[in-house]
């Protein structure tokens, strides 16, 4: 599909997920980035501790704690790579 992002999320010692999203929202130093299909190549400094959020079809929304690491973006997606990652438990409300 056209309007789908290539993303992976990679640690330093093993692949955390990878596949199509609709959207990846990354903090760097710089400040909170969103990145969509067709965003201009770029590399960022994670900020650390912080999290990822990597949004899906339909919805649903993958969030991952990362602490250090990179996000590049390209013109066919983006990787974020990090020091540690870990799927984010979810909110107890």
């Amino acid at each position: 599909m056209a309007n789908q992002l290539n993303v992976q999320v990679v640690a330093v010692e093993e692949k955390i997920w990878s596949g199509e999203a609709e959207m990846l929202v990354a903090r760097t130093t710089e400040g909170e980035l969103g990145v969509l299909p067709g965003h201009a190549p770029l590399l960022g400094q994670l900020k650390e501790p912080s999290q990822v959020r990597v949004k899906l079809a339909g919805g649903e929304q993958l969030t991952y704690d990362v602490a250090g690491g990179f996000l590049s973006v390209r013109e066919d997606g983006v990787t974020v790579l990090a020091e540690s990652a870990t799927a984010a438990l979810p909110d107890a409300r």
